[in-house]
């Protein structure tokens, strides 16, 4: 669309729900046992038939349970793998101490496998002390250790020349073959290194099976595929219906024909008509898209499903087809019924192309949605609802007919719109005599259901702030003013600085006053709001739909105004033109190359939209290289007119310049009526009869 004037924004999306609408209250149904939402069959309870379970000790809940059972395993691990690993304690000898030992005849058995000997002796010995180690013998005062040991092992050194075995048999020492003790086996240091890791991964396996049963089949490992989408017929809470919905009449009653074949779908079939697949909405954030779907499935009084798009995807391909498939289930059940998918262009784009990184997970969750809504199968009864920002960039398959049948385009509000909008959102509200809120809705063209409900809220926040018991036209103004602007910056500024923003500021709303057919001036200010130094509000007294070459140019004009202004008083400029200069650049730039505005280049579109999918290099609809210089040349020319144009303006006009700037010095903030008696210059709605207007909140 073409831009707005300066200061209309879009803002978020909004919930215009009427506060206090609430469903009408139904007879409690009979009592049966608990069913889990969206599970096939149903869960029975752990108490009384019917009824919820009861509460339960600390050892029957699945998490103290778990707990439990895992210091037992664990603990049970230890000792039995300590056991295995070091039944008894095997004392090292050295070679001098065996053959001490062997003295002495307290050698019962021996082992021998290369110089290694294992043994056991005959009587237990006290453990000796290891000064290599600084052990002292715990316990002991005599240099020992405490403890005993029965079981040794050595090593006979290669250079030793006794005849052992002689001496083995002269005290009756038995000689086996085989080791008497050997190391622990690889079963044994699995069981004792990675017995509790093993242990965890089996209790989690079990916790989340256990978990995935409980819920129905929707937790755990189990329910990854499940699909996540929430039933809001079912969720409680106020219900919503078109009385909720204000400001989009036209699209309202696109949507009540599909209220009207959900409540009474025989009523079609008789003629032979179907009910529609899908039915996209389509508009910039905050119109009310999320809303209207909720109204649908309110005034039609069936199953309501909702998900985001961006639910499906995940790292796993095909997750999201799985997801799909299960929400399709669940919807076909209770069919009659309605499924809303929220920013479906997460996973709708439009399949091919270039892409950065991996599309297989998000284009097979699309192809699953293409199937669902018309495949072989088919979604009877089902009516899929989805919402988009982009819809310029979505998949052709998803736009055709026999899946997304209406194409519904929910616009910005006009100015009736509005003030319906505007009195939904202040029911709540105690409203001022003076707080006229169809004066309020003239001059807020642009603003979408988010805009008013933040501007209401921040004008009653203000009322209560000031200490007032009702919201007046001012706190209205000031709300406004600090939405689009920002709150006031208490910064000082140099006498130098502050007489340049009175002149930067002079000349844009001088331009707006002199340059015919430009927004009306409303508000001109030197305090410091946000991110500028100084602000002058224009807005326009009606909705405009169309913009011609002569206002583009005006818009143009009026913006380098500042610069302008500083050129003619200083002979040099700075840089509090740097917003001025990116919004002119930007109107240049679609009237040059969307717009057909120039006869260099032609009644073509060279340009992609700035609110679609970019080009790629190498597409073909992007420009050659020839065409860019061309455009960036005819821009170039257009903007310098136009800053010749404000040169010559205000220099003709330099006393209305000076006395705007002298009265900005002094009073810091001009309302309209006082900035054209300044200026000397008669207010044009003056002229037309028209009546007064609340000062807007236009661009700086």
């Amino acid at each position: 669309p073409p831009p707005r004037p300066r200061g209309r924004r879009i803002g978020p999306v909004s919930d215009r729900s009427r506060p206090g609408q609430a469903k009408p209250p139904l007879e409690p149904p009979p009592r049966q046992p608990w069913r889990v939402e969206g599970g096939d069959r149903d869960q029975p309870p752990a108490g009384e038939e019917g009824q919820p379970p009861g509460p339960t000790s600390w050892i029957r809940r699945p998490g103290w349970r778990f707990l439990l059972i895992l210091a037992v395993l664990t603990g049970a691990n230890y000792v039995i793998g300590s056991a295995l690993v070091n039944p008894e304690t095997v004392e090292t000898l050295s070679y001098t101490e065996f053959l001490a030992q062997l003295d002495e005849d307290n050698v019962e058995s021996v082992s021998a496998k290369g110089d290694t000997i294992q043994g056991t002796l005959r009587h237990e010995r006290r453990l000796p002390a290891d000064p290599a180690k600084g052990d002292a013998g715990g316990e002991a005062t005599d240099g020992e250790r405490t403890g005993t040991y029965a079981r040794f092992s050595t090593e006979r050194p290669t250079f030793a020349e006794d005849d052992l075995l002689s001496q083995l048999r002269e005290n009756g020492v038995r000689v086996e073959a085989k080791p008497l003790f050997e190391d622990p086996s690889l079963l044994q240091t699995i069981l004792v290194n990675f017995g509790p890791t093993l242990l965890l991964v089996g209790l989690f396996i079990f916790g989340s099976r256990y978990l995935a049963k409980r819920a129905g089949g929707m937790g755990g490992i189990g329910g990854l595929g499940r699909s996540r989408a929430i039933r809001a017929d079912e969720a409680g809470g106020p219900r919503t219906t078109f009385a909720d919905v204000a400001g989009i009449d036209e699209v309202e009653e696109q949507l009540v024909e599909i209220v009207d074949m959900l409540k009474d779908p025989d009523r079609y079939r008789q003629v032979g008509a179907k009910l529609p697949k899908g039915v996209l909405l389509s508009g910039l954030p905050g119109t009310g898209k999320t809303l209207l779907a909720r109204a649908v499935a309110g005034e039609a009084d069936v199953p309501f499903f909702t998900a985001s798009a961006s639910e499906f995807i995940e790292m796993i391909v095909g997750v999201g087809a799985s997801r799909v498939r299960d929400l399709f289930a669940q919807a076909k059940k209770v069919a009659p019924s309605i499924i809303f998918i929220d920013e479906l262009d997460a996973i709708g784009r439009a399949r091919g192309g270039v892409s950065l990184g991996g599309v297989d997970e998000r284009e097979q969750t699309l192809n699953q949605i293409l199937t669902e809504m018309d495949g072989f199968t088919g979604a009877e009864g089902v009516i899929v609802i989805a919402a988009t920002n982009r819809p310029e960039v979505l998949d052709p398959a998803l736009l055709r007919p026999g899946r997304f049948d209406r194409r519904v385009v929910v616009n910005p509000p006009d100015i009736v719109g509005r003030k319906a909008i505007l009195e939904v959102h202040s029911r709540n509200v105690k409203l001022a005599p003076d707080a006229d809120l169809a004066a309020l809705a003239a001059t807020t063209p642009g603003m979408v259901g988010a805009d008013l409900a933040n501007l209401v809220n921040e004008a009653a926040l203000l009322a209560a702030k000031r200490g007032r018991t009702a919201v007046t036209l001012a706190d209205f103004t000031d709300a406004l003013e600090g939405i689009l602007l920002g709150a006031e910056r208490h910064i000082t500024l140099s006498v130098e600085e502050r007489t340049r923003t009175a002149y930067h500021e002079g000349g844009h709303a001088l331009l707006g006053m002199l340059i015919p057919g430009a927004d009306p001036v409303r508000k001109i200010s030197i305090i410091p709001r946000g991110n500028a130094l100084g602000v002058t509000f224009q807005a326009p007294s009606a909705d405009r739909y169309g913009y011609d070459e002569v206002y583009l140019r005006g818009r143009i004009t009026g913006a380098l105004g500042g610069r302008a202004a500083e050129e003619v008083v200083f002979g040099n400029v700075t840089t509090g033109a740097e917003s001025d200069l990116e919004q002119v650049t930007a109107i240049a730039r679609q009237m040059i190359g969307r717009w057909g505005m120039s006869e260099a280049v032609g009644p073509i579109t060279v340009l992609p939209n700035p609110n679609g999918e970019n080009w790629y290099p190498g597409d073909s609809r992007a420009p050659s290289e020839a065409t860019r210089q061309l455009i960036d040349g005819e821009i170039k020319a257009l903007v310098t007119a136009c800053y010749r144009e404000a040169v010559a303006l205000l220099g003709r006009h330099r006393e209305q310049l000076e006395r705007l700037a002298a009265a900005l010095l002094v009073q810091e903030t001009l309302d309209e009526h006082h900035a054209y008696r300044v200026a000397g210059i008669d207010h044009p709605e003056q002229d037309k009869g028209t009546p007064p207007v609340v000062p807007a909140v236009t661009g700086g």
